[in-house]
């Protein structure tokens, strides 16, 4: 890899600290951004300058592109002077971008019959991730083409990971980001109701952020019951869940808060007692949406564990 070409494209808010972290890591790079002025740091730790994309192709063996979308993903991979222009069979395509996995699978299909090899390849960390490298990063791809691009990947973050198939990168970020956002939701709509309750708003996050929910990882709590569909026997019931989310929906209501998600949440809850589970554990809810979307979700517990210890 010390002897590779990297090429990269868009050089914005995350794009800009990640290429200087692939300078830093000793890559030879060559840049280009629709403002020439967004290179000029990347110019002064030696990375020359391409004028368009089918420029950047044709001097590098692999290129990264980071861009606001799907849009200006499909511009800059399949536009008359883009990527596709110019790639010649044995070179490799890392898409950084939080996409549509729909386009990826499509320019990976349009690539690879040049011979040419597409990963998307998302990252999660925001800004401050991207300039220390302290990042995540989502691949899906050929899982081959992913381990001879390791050290390029590891200079850029520090937890590059192989997912799957092209497109798994992709859809593990939609995972995280709008699960992120739904919960984001979720706490100005409860943090709304605890303040209006009359709790000082520091107070309040003082006190939660010492629970269970603030001392776990967000995702690690699905670990326990979600993925290894193991509901019995109960570590909180499901009655019991009801209970309390139908004590905040009643706070709410006298206190004229709006609690559009706790409502929802309280029916979903309702359902799944309706099913006769309400001595179960409160997650047993959870198995109303698998079946809505028709599948269903089983991890060994032997395979959770071996993740749990890999941090």
């Amino acid at each position: 890899m010390s002897g590779m070409k990297v090429g990269f494209i868009g050089l914005g808010t995350m794009g800009a600290p990640i290429a200087l972290n692939a300078i830093k890591g000793g890559h030879e790079l060559v840049v280009h951004d629709i403002r020439r002025e967004a290179g000029e740091p990347h110019l002064k730790e030696g990375a020359k300058w391409a004028s368009s994309p089918r420029e950047v192709a044709a001097g590098c063996d692999v290129i990264f592109t980071s861009l606001p979308g799907p849009k200006e993903v499909e511009a800059v991979a399949l536009a008359e002077d883009g990527l596709i222009s110019a790639l010649e069979p044995g070179k490799a395509y890392f898409d950084l971008t939080t996409n549509s996995p729909t386009l990826i699978r499509k320019i990976h299909e349009i690539f690879l019959k040049q011979g040419v090899e597409v990963l998307d390849a998302p990252v999660s960390g925001g800004p401050q991730g991207a300039r220390t490298g302290r990042m995540a990063i989502w691949v899906g791809g050929d899982e081959a083409t992913f381990e001879r691009h390791l050290p390029i990947l590891d200079a850029m973050g520090d937890k590059p990971t192989y997912v799957g198939p092209i497109g798994s990168g992709a859809i593990a970020k939609l995972v995280h980001n709008c699960s992120g956002y739904i919960l984001q939701t979720a706490l100005a709509e409860t943090f709304s109701m605890g303040v209006k309750a009359g709790l000082d708003p520091e107070a309040l996050w003082r006190a939660v952020r010492q629970g269970a929910q603030g001392r776990r990882r967000t995702f690690d709590s699905l670990s326990l019951q979600f993925l290894p569909g193991r509901f019995d026997p109960p570590d909180f019931a499901l009655a019991l869940a009801h209970k309390d989310v139908g004590l905040a929906v009643e706070l709410g209501r006298e206190l004229d808060v709006p609690m559009r998600l706790a409502n929802m949440t309280l029916e979903e809850l309702a359902t799944a007692i309706e099913r006769g589970w309400g001595g179960r554990d409160s997650r047993s809810a959870m198995l109303l949406q698998m079946e809505r979307a028709g599948v269903e979700i089983k991890v060994p517990a032997e395979n959770i564990e071996k993740i749990l210890k890999e941090d």
